[in-house]
Parts: structure tokens; C-alpha cells; sequence
């Protein structure tokens, strides 16, 4: 049976989501940046509240995979503390200004890691040459990648995924973007072993009182007044789906 990993960020939206069937959770922080780090109380409470695998996720800012010495530096930080809490893997990706994966930094974080099973997220679809890109994940021993097939969603990238999952003894292939109960079908036909979901929706806030005239976003558009949060019954239809394919 293929394993459901539900992207959450919060604790409260990772318990709903094992609640609801999830087999694995990407713990992360700021939706709205694509994932970043989660706080140390953050981690502190995961590892508290849920029961089922959890991978924070590595990232220190939001935008591109080439980082400078010092953030660097504090993913590396990040990794031991996520090995030190006890969690048994992590999400990260790092890649050099030419588009391809950063081996020597990607060396130090394996080594950093130890026994914890890492995921090369999403940086692999902004890697110049995907094929070399697999090689070289497939070289550090990384335990999986999370990928859109360097298209703008899975479905669309379905072919390269099926081109990457084809290949013997390298690491698991997890299709992620825009991955639904409505095409998770498509994923489940083509071999896809693990599939990545943020099984989402925006809630509004419970603030009554607003100040229309100010905002904390550099971002004059962005809603504040809303949270990016696990809808559960989207979960646990999909959990239903994985459940019910033919093995």
C-alpha cells in the first residue's frame, strides 16, 4: 500500500491528520514561504502530541537553495537538533548557483543527520539537469525525493516521475504538488510508492477586532486574518483511496 504524507503546519493540524489516517507528517512552518523551519517549541510539542513519523522540515528563509555560509551554518544546527529530539528523519535541499545539488554541503548534512532517513525536497525540481540531480541524490544515499517532476504540479510531471521511479535501487520517489483525492488515482496507477499532500484550506481567523489600516506584511495583498490548515476529512479520503487500490 503506497504511505500518505501530509504537509501541516502546526501540531494541532499534524494530530488532525494522523487522526484522519496520515502515514508520515512534513512538520512545517510559514505556508505562505513554501515551508520553513519549525520553532524548537514547535518540534518539542510534535514529538509530544503525535505518534506517527514526523520530518521537520529544514529551510531557513523562503526564495531559492543557494545559501550563504551562515545560513548554512544553522541548517546544520537545525539537523542535530531535529536528531537530538529523536525525530527519525528530516526534509531538506540545498543546491549550488549553477542549478545542480550542492554535493559537498549535502555531505555534511548526511553526516550531520546520521541514521535519520532524509528527504531532498522540492529543490530537486529547480535543479538544472533532474537526471544527474538523481544520481547524485542517489550517490549521498538519501532516503527519498519529493517531486513535482519539475513541472508546476505532480499530474503535469507525471512523466518524469514514472521515468524516476523505473530505476532500481535509488532512493523512493514521493510525487508532491497539487496531489488530491481527484488525482490520486493517476499517481497510484503509474507506481508511485508515496505520495505528499498539504490536504489544505485557508480558515479564517477568530480575531473579531480588525485595524483596516495597518498591516505586518511587507506584502500589502496578504490576508492576515486567515491559516492555512489540514482539512481532515480531505485525509482521510485519500487515506481511503491508498487503502482501497489494488496491490
Amino acid at each position: 500500500m503506497a504511505l500518505l504524507e501530509i504537509c501541516c503546519y502546526s501540531v494541532a493540524c499534524a494530530v488532525e491528520a494522523q487522526t484522519k489516517g496520515a502515514d508520515r507528517i512534513e512538520l512545517c512552518a510559514a505556508p505562505q514561504e513554501g515551508g520553513l523551519t519549525p520553532s524548537f517549541g514547535v518540534l518539542k510539542s510534535a514529538r509530544q502530541k503525535v505518534s506517527i513519523p514526523v520530518h521537520p522540515i529544514i529551510r531557513p528563509r523562503g526564495g531559492d537553495f543557494c545559501y550563504t555560509d551562515g545560513e548554512f551554518a544553522a541548517m546544520l544546527e537545525d539537523v542535530r537538533l531535529v536528531r537530538e529530539l529523536g525525530f527519525p528523519g528530516l526534509v531538506i535541499g540545498i543546491l549550488n548557483a549553477e542549478g545542480d545539488v550542492d554535493m559537498p554541503r549535502m555531505r555534511e548534512v548526511m553526516t550531520a543527520a546520521g541514521p535519520l532517513a532524509v528527504t531532498f525536497h522540492r529543490a530537486f525540481d529547480m535543479c538544472a539537469f533532474p537526471l544527474k540531480a538523481f544520481e547524485n541524490l542517489r550517490e549521498l544515499g538519501v532516503a527519498r525525493i519529493l517531486t513535482s517532476g519539475q513541472q508546476s504540479s505532480a499530474e503535469k510531471g507525471l512523466s518524469l516521475i514514472r521515468e524516476l521511479i523505473a530505476t532500481d535501487n535509488a532512493p523512493t520517489i514521493m510525487a508532491g504538488a497539487g496531489v488530491r483525492a481527484g488525482n490520486l488515482p493517476l499517481f497510484l496507477e503509474a507506481g508511485v510508492k508515496e505520495v505528499h499532500s498539504s490536504a489544505g484550506q485557508w480558515v479564517p481567523s477568530v480575531m473579531q477586532y480588525r485595524n483596516p489600516g495597518l498591516s505586518m506584511s511587507t506584502d500589502a495583498d496578504a490576508d492576515e486574518y486567515s491559516r492555512y490548515a489540514v482539512n481532515g476529512e480531505s485525509v482521510a479520503e485519500m487515506k481511503a483511496i491508498v487503502a482501497g487500490y489494488p496491490r
